[in-house]
């Protein structure tokens, strides 16, 4: 039987650590795979002026499966300052190698699962009434429409003539900038467009009915930016009405999520959202799990080709430690979806219950699930680390 084959892609700083890592544990698992390395990442913009070289785009063309670590991201000004000599005063702009793939292969679903693990000391406790506490059952899935939005990248500094004339017949635009002077604008745009977000709206739906969740919330803020939420929640309300009446549809606002999310969050299922609320709202769930040590999330192109990531970043110190103390099972749960994706199920679902148990005993933790800071010493103070949690989770495969 030929093996499958996957790009890995392991990015900047402790990227290269949780992803070799989790390489070792499906291996341990059963998973056969051949795996090929992507260049990608900081270096890459460093020596080559980019981060994400074509040579990688065409490995992800032809294998169609990545399996993503960390990248590290730096201002404009900073990320010009690290070119090599030779590649300064060229005109290089640096842009997040992540959105580049995402907008190159069109991965346009993301799709971030935010659920409790029973025994894990970060998971979020609320007072009762009367004086004790309790811990809400977190399980919810986030929907982010991956490619457009803030995120989309159309935006300008003292804005061309175009731009600015165009911007200039919005009778808003006149009022609250029209005496601005141009070389002291700076524009962002937040585009929608109806395919992409009839794509989202579906695969949310899709995903509730198929899991059994009740509720498709959408979490937006259509009651002042009218026209790109406003777009969503009407479409959801369509397509709710048509396909899926068997799903409640709600609504809410991103801000008044963020608070919800702490009130009530065992509440919420489905959550389907653009870009940056998707974002920030999956973010928020993830604390309440424990934090981005435990965040993982997937993200699909309409023609089959995925790419699956932790949310955490690439925390560069870490990587400089002599023994590595990250947290791991964010990069492993992201390899689940992975799994999930090629329909190996039941290896997936395997070391998902391997990390469950592990977390579970509480014999093995990460400085993290301790609430220690990120040092060093954390080894010494009884901190598990990164291959010392490997190592457990693959000790309870049955």
């Amino acid at each position: 039987m030929t093996k499958r084959i996957i790009v890995t892609l392991p990015g900047d700083g402790i990227g290269k650590t949780v992803l070799n890592e989790t390489i070792r544990m499906l291996d341990a698992a059963g998973f056969k795979a051949d795996y090929v390395e992507g260049d990608i990442g900081w270096e890459f913009w460093k020596k080559e002026g980019n981060p994400l070289p074509e040579r990688t785009i065409k490995l992800i063309e032809k294998f169609k499966i990545g399996l993503f670590g960390a990248i590290t991201s730096k201002p404009k000004d900073e990320a010009t300052a690290e070119l090599a000599p030779e590649l300064q005063n060229k005109g290089l702009i640096y842009s997040s190698p992540i959105v580049g793939l995402r907008q190159h292969f069109n991965l346009d679903i993301c799709v971030r699962p935010c659920k409790t693990y029973k025994g894990n000391p970060l998971n979020f406790i609320r007072r009762t009434s009367d004086g004790g506490f309790e811990e809400p059952q977190v399980d919810v899935v986030i929907f982010r429409q991956n490619t457009e939005g803030l995120y989309g990248g159309v935006e300008w500094s003292n804005p061309p003539d175009k731009v600015y004339d165009a911007l200039m017949t919005h009778p808003k635009f006149v009022k609250n900038f029209g005496n601005v002077p141009r070389d002291e604008l700076s524009v962002s745009t937040r585009i929608f467009s109806k395919k992409a977000t009839e794509r989202i709206l579906r695969a949310a739906f899709d995903y509730a009915r198929k899991y059994g969740y009740k509720s498709v919330t959408v979490c937006e803020k259509p009651n002042v930016i009218r026209e790109t939420s406003g777009m969503m929640f009407k479409m959801a309300k369509e397509i709710n009405n048509a396909d899926y009446p068997d799903i409640e549809l709600w609504n809410t606002n991103i801000d008044a999520q963020m608070m919800w999310l702490t009130k009530n969050p065992e509440n919420y299922g489905v959550i389907v959202a653009g870009n940056m609320f998707g974002d920030i709202v999956s973010d928020g769930f993830a604390g309440l799990i424990g934090g981005l040590g435990f965040a993982c999330s997937a993200q699909f192109s309409a023609d089959g080709i995925g790419v699956f990531e932790p949310t955490h970043g690439s925390a560069p110190k870490y990587a400089d430690y002599e023994v590595s103390i990250v947290n791991p099972i964010a990069m492993m749960e992201s390899a689940c979806m992975m799994l999930d994706f090629i329909n190996e199920n039941e290896k997936a679902q395997r070391i998902r219950k391997a990390i469950s148990e592990v977390i579970a005993d509480g014999k093995v933790k990460t400085y993290d699930m301790m609430k220690m800071s990120g040092r060093p010493d954390v080894i010494h103070k009884g901190a598990a680390s990164t291959e010392q949690m490997t190592d457990a989770i693959i000790s309870n495969f049955a």
